[in-house]
């Protein structure tokens, strides 16, 4: 389970996950994820089983996880069309959260329904079976948006049935 995104001898910036997604999806499907349930299982090499300590007091996570199904000739470096939508504009890669990013990273805020010694349920995590999960964070609110938020109306549109 311990198996590193790069290769620590070429790429001095290495990442382990620091545990895999069980349950939930097994094909990433684009809407309806706010019922998925899932467990995030930690690996015991990398972490101390009372690494998820007062983690249950949190209602919600951050989870940060590699998208490691995406092929890497599928990965967009430049613009394009949202989810293929000519009707939607082309806009570049950073102003979308894809799957197929240059580093194929992910970040979602689910919610907490358990915590074990080295297992975190959670519900509305839109990664599926067997992804790399490369750190959990508690959600903070004092990290959420400062001010008012701003953002095109194709992206409302794009939202409308993700959750």
């Amino acid at each position: 389970m311990t198996d590193p995104i790069t290769d620590p001898i070429t790429d001095p910036i290495t990442m382990r996950p620091i545990g895999r997604v069980v349950g939930g999806r097994s094909e990433a499907i684009d809407d309806q994820w706010d019922d998925v349930a899932a467990r995030i299982e930690l690996d015991p090499d990398i972490l101390e089983p009372n690494a998820t300590d007062g983690l249950a007091d949190f209602s919600h996570i951050e989870v940060v996880f590699c998208f490691d199904r995406v092929d890497e000739a599928d990965v967009c470096r430049g613009a394009r069309h949202p989810r293929g939508r000519t009707d939607w504009p082309s806009v570049g890669i950073l102003a979308q959260r894809a799957k197929d990013r240059p580093n194929r990273i992910g970040v979602t805020v689910c919610r907490v329904t358990a915590v074990g010694p080295l297992t975190i349920d959670v519900v509305g995590l839109d990664a599926i079976d067997g992804t790399p999960v490369l750190d959990v964070k508690p959600y903070l609110s004092e990290f959420g948006p400062r001010g008012d938020i701003r953002q095109p109306a194709w992206s409302t549109e794009l939202m409308a049935h993700y959750w």
